[in-house]
């Protein structure tokens, strides 16, 4: 029996353009410094079935480890939407993030989180069900409440 997909959303109005809200949030930067993560983005032009490494802390210009999360991007659509799957020990985590015109000019980012907790014994994921689906929630409110500093990130740096 495949194992249940964990999913939560939420939406955020910002007080910020599309463009600058997807240069904020969809542009890989090689550190992002909001999540503490680098990212090591595969060749060629970004787009949907680009891969990239997910590692925490910088890496500063070093490889990274064996066993880093693989990503891909699902999804690309500049200023409107990006999707993607991150693949864990046991586990995939997939990220939508939908952009909408919002009031005065702002921006309104709809995220959805989807945790797929893989195989493994069917007893003891249905007794980590709650709490998964509570972390995939948390997850949710925790990534939108870091907008607004991934827009100073995105302004100071660019």
């Amino acid at each position: 029996m495949a194992a249940e997909v964990l999913t939560a959303s939420g939406t955020r109005e910002v007080p910020a353009t599309r463009a600058e809200v997807w240069q904020a949030l969809a542009v890989l930067e090689p550190y992002c410094a909001v999540c503490d993560v680098s990212y090591v983005v595969g060749p060629g032009k970004i787009r949907a079935g680009t891969t990239f490494v997910c590692v925490p802390g910088r890496l500063d210009g070093e490889e990274p480890p064996a066993g880093a999360p693989r990503g891909e991007i699902l999804a690309w659509e500049p200023r409107r939407k990006v999707e993607t799957r991150l693949e864990l020990t046991g586990e995939t985590w997939t990220t939508s993030i939908d952009l909408a015109d919002g009031d005065g000019g702002g921006t309104r980012v709809t995220m959805a989180v989807s945790l797929d907790p893989g195989g493994g014994n069917r007893l003891v994921r249905r007794i980590q069900r709650s709490a998964a689906q509570k972390l995939v929630e948390r997850t949710v409110t925790d990534e939108l409440d870091k907008v607004p500093a991934h827009l100073a990130q995105a302004h100071a740096n660019g």
